[in-house]
């Protein structure tokens, strides 16, 4: 049996049936983990989402920033962008029971046996493990709760931009979801810089990208995440392991073994809708 990792789809059907063949992929043996962003830019967004479900417990799924972008739309709140290919699935016959579905998911997972943790941006310096599974568990919580709506009424926003854990209230559910989705630069105290998306060198002046500061996770403990392509899957850190390859802008799609840490990936078209 292996456990495989894979990046962000984001509506790349096609892209992750071939890299499920070329891998050997086996229901009966295998799992799959997918770090977030499982739709929109490409152009199977409905079809992904549907066929990332019907894998039941053979996957894993941690919600990323897009993900949590059709949520919020599905809700009435957040708006439909430019390049954005959610409308196929806001429209679905089976709209209600895909965004239950999604809903569902969590926003961080840890397997002891395998030392892992992935979420869709990474983890911040300034947390621990159980720091990590708790205060994701709040946001989770939120999701599937009666109160919702006034989450995804005030998720959009770049602060609190520097975590302190007398945070209460949405303010802090919605720097937990930063920290968790949309992280890439942060300074010493992980105060975030949610401006910069590019590569490494873009930092802003007292940034640096999140992975670069000691970890406070257990020793040897891998983490996986996707959500940066612009970094093409390298951190330099032999335990922090990057997934987002680009596949919608034409990169590729990867996969992590994690049993002993092997890649494969297969080259993409580019599978973004024109805007």
């Amino acid at each position: 049996m292996a456990t495989y990792v894979i990046g962000d789809l984001q509506g790349c059907l096609t892209p992750l049936v071939q890299l499920l063949e070329q891998i050997g992929y086996s229901p009966e043996q295998d799992k799959l983990w997918f770090a977030g962003d499982l739709i929109n830019r490409g152009h199977e967004s409905l079809e992904t989402l549907r066929f990332i479900k019907s894998l039941g417990d053979n996957a894993t799924v941690v919600l990323g920033n897009h993900d949590l972008h059709l949520l919020a739309i599905s809700f009435g709140h957040g708006k439909l962008k430019r390049g954005d290919t959610l409308m196929e699935i806001l429209t679905a016959r089976d709209r209600d029971e895909l965004i239950d579905w999604l809903r569902s998911q969590p926003l961080c997972h840890y397997d002891a046996k395998l030392n892992t943790i992935m979420t869709h941006a990474g983890i911040p310096p300034c947390w621990d493990l159980s720091e990590t599974l708790t205060l994701a568990k709040e946001v989770e919580n939120k999701l599937q709760s009666d109160s919702v709506d006034e989450y995804f009424a005030t998720m959009y926003g770049n602060t609190p931009d520097l975590w302190d854990d007398k945070l209460t209230g949405l303010d802090r559910l919605r720097a937990i979801t930063n920290y968790l989705t949309r992280m890439r630069f942060c300074d010493e105290n992980s105060k975030l810089d949610l401006k910069s998306k590019e590569g490494v060198d873009t930092a802003s002046k007292g940034y640096a990208p999140w992975f670069n500061y000691p970890t406070k996770l257990p020793e040897g403990c891998h983490i996986v995440f996707g959500h940066w392509a612009a970094i093409e899957g390298e951190t330099q850190k032999s335990h922090i392991h990057a997934l987002d390859t680009g596949c919608v802008w034409g990169g590729s799609l990867t996969a992590l073994r994690l049993e002993d840490m092997q890649r494969f990936s297969t080259p993409c078209t580019i599978n973004r809708k024109k805007s």
